[in-house]
């Protein structure tokens, strides 16, 4: 396949790069600054996809940093305008990609408690699950074009890169700790996987709408602390109170503290075959 990818050169899209070349697919970047070949990407103007079979769109801000209004408001725009301009590029192309794989996060959900959730479950509230909507329903469009349309809904993505870079030194230097009571769940993937779903996805014509890209077994925060400290052969006894984290990060601080109990129901059903099952192979 011609594989166009937004985000290319960042830890997920880089990743996904690599192994659509090991599958024999040929990769077309997008980039607000193009080079070597890549096209266009602009919230300004819709993307060039001609001759493409599949887009997967990875591109968006990241949340890392203090939510002020501005970061909040680049947070929403670079997903809803930049999944504006991908799908305006496929009502533009006389022949548009088959395929539309739009990434996506389990933050939809909201805060989940102790209730697992999966593709079917109802949608939550808070800034990061009403992005979410929004950035889905703008790729949902693309579904009156005849495009099959797949909604990546990624979890905390674990893997040399990403957070895990900034997590990382902490528990190696013997600094890490749990956070706020540790009790709270968290549905992580490693980045090989979310690579491989979306690939899986754009090759498989029988999927479409909402796929929950994370391991098939959420974990409490305290097990993520223990797996780390065993992978860094470190201790793990300076927690992080809650009301630390929240005094600090702000709003930010829902993504640490809240709940996030996830089941990759389809991917399951579909026997995705996962590369990194568990935590403690996806930290080792």
């Amino acid at each position: 396949m011609k594989i166009g990818i937004t985000g290319y050169t960042g830890f997920v899209g880089g990743r996904l790069t690599e192994m659509a070349g090991e599958c024999g697919h040929h990769v077309v970047g997008f980039s607000r600054h193009p080079k070597n070949g890549a096209r266009l990407f602009s919230f300004d103007q819709p993307c060039d996809v001609s001759g493409l079979d599949a887009v997967i769109h990875l591109a968006g801000e990241s949340i890392i940093g203090l939510w002020t209004e501005s970061k909040k408001r680049r947070i929403r725009e670079s997903r809803i305008l930049g999944t504006r301009s991908v799908v305006e590029g496929l009502e533009r192309s006389a022949n548009p990609p088959r395929v539309l794989i739009s990434a996506s996060a389990v933050g939809i959900y909201g805060d989940t408690g102790e209730t697992e959730v999966d593709e079917s479950s109802p949608l939550g509230s808070g800034f990061l699950a009403g992005v979410a909507r929004e950035w889905e329903a703008e790729a949902a469009r693309a579904e009156a074009l005849g495009v099959r349309v797949v909604f990546l809904r990624i979890g905390f993505v674990l893997g040399p890169g990403g957070a895990m870079k900034l997590i990382g030194p902490v528990f190696r230097a013997g600094l890490g700790g749990k956070l706020g009571s540790g009790r709270q769940w968290m549905s992580a993937v490693h980045v090989d996987d979310v690579a491989g779903m979306a690939l899986w996805a754009a090759e498989t014509s029988a999927l479409n709408g909402p796929i929950n890209a994370v391991m098939p077994d959420p974990f409490r925060n305290a097990d993520f602390t223990k797996a780390l400290g065993a992978a860094f052969h470190r201790p793990t006894i300076l927690p992080a109170p809650a009301f630390a984290i929240r005094l600090a990060l702000g709003e930010l601080s829902h993504v640490m503290l809240d709940n996030c109990r996830v089941r990759p129901s389809v991917a399951l059903r579909e026997s995705y075959p996962y590369h990194h099952r568990s935590l403690s192979d996806a930290v080792c």
